[in-house]
């Protein structure tokens, strides 16, 4: 396999504020708060760092100690944030986590509005500049719903990156609290030309003859044969390089199942189905990305990549906080193998 001592990663998005009750207690009832900070970009910058990928993060905190405090404690799981600016516009957007447990799911409520990097006014970047000497840009569906300069970020960003030839990945990351679905399937669609790794296949508009998307009705648990027909309309409009999408079986509030689909080198590829207890889900999403993207890095084979990707999701909600703290591969090739006995 390939060593990722080559590649060169950068990641761009908001870096946001988390507050959560202690003990898995409700907002209304607590009287403190765990502080932390993460982001889906940032958790796949720190999950990859972790994994001995070079990794940096760009994004736009408040000039002030909040803001200070969020790129230390990113800076301490070894992320270079030198790209990142301090604005005196605007403040640090907030998430508040009520943690699930048993039957009660968990929940976000996110406080954003008027923060510095919704702000910020990312024309002013040279972002051929900012991209120069890297080989991977990572993007999420996140960032263009906070405001119309961000929606030009991934833009301005997307376009330097294929011209400096850049792989490109981009993860749907569809959250109702921020926009429409329609509104973030017609914005999400005009990226796709841009894009070269996809994380989930919504929200994309993906129309037939008739105007009516392929993937109206397609189950929450599609048969390998549903998603490999998806996949292969996605791939004839887009020539993915590769397209990734976990599935989810909730069992209850702390305890989930995870499989995965993946499209890689013209074929569909089903991971195993992983069983297992939850102490903390935020970030889930973003392990299983930075999962996939260290298992292309390192030339995996299509089987390794899937299970590799699904095992690093799974290994991430057993780990408080946003970030997926795995000291090395062989941490999570672990799971892939169900070897749980003591390392010594």
């Amino acid at each position: 396999m390939k060593d990722v001592k080559n590649e060169r990663f950068i990641t761009m998005g908001e870096l946001l504020l988390r507050l959560s009750p202690p003990n898995y207690e409700k907002i209304r009832t607590t009287d403190e708060f765990k502080v932390t900070y993460g982001g889906a970009e940032a958790n796949v910058a720190a999950s990859l760092s972790n994994l001995g990928v070079d990794s940096s993060y760009f994004t736009i905190v408040p000039d002030s100690p909040i803001g200070k405090a969020a790129i230390r404690y990113l800076r301490s799981f070894d992320v270079h944030c030198s790209p990142c600016l301090y604005s005196d516009k605007g403040r640090m957007g907030i998430y508040f986590l009520e943690e699930g447990f048993g039957v009660r799911s968990s929940r976000v409520t996110y406080d954003r509005e008027n923060s510095a990097f919704s702000l910020f006014d990312f024309s002013t970047i040279d972002f051929k500049e900012k991209l120069k000497g890297y080989t991977w840009l990572h993007l999420s569906g996140i960032t263009p719903p906070l405001s119309k300069n961000c929606r030009d970020l991934i833009f301005y960003a997307l376009k330097a990156a294929k011209e400096l030839g850049l792989t490109v990945s981009f993860d749907c990351n569809f959250r109702s609290a921020l926009w429409e679905w329609q509104e973030a399937r017609d914005c999400i669609t005009e990226y796709l030309p841009y894009v070269d790794v996809l994380f989930g296949i919504e929200p994309i508009n993906l129309l037939d003859e008739n105007g009516k998307d392929l993937k109206d009705g397609l189950s929450m648990n599609p048969t390998y044969k549903e998603q490999d027909r998806i996949f292969r309309e996605l791939y004839k409009r887009y020539k993915f390089k590769a397209i990734g999408r976990h599935i989810r079986y909730v069992h209850s509030g702390s305890e989930n199942s995870l499989k995965a689909f993946i499209w890689y080198n013209g074929e569909t590829y089903e991971s195993r189905t992983f069983r297992f207890n939850i102490l903390d889900r935020v970030g889930g999403g973003d392990a299983f990305a930075s999962g996939m993207i260290y298992a292309i890095m390192r030339d995996m084979k299509p089987d390794d990549i899937a299970n590799f990707a699904v095992a690093s999701s799974v290994i991430k909600h057993t780990i408080h906080g946003d970030f997926n703290l795995n000291d090395n591969e062989e941490s999570i090739q672990t799971i892939v193998n169900q070897e749980f006995e003591i390392k010594r």
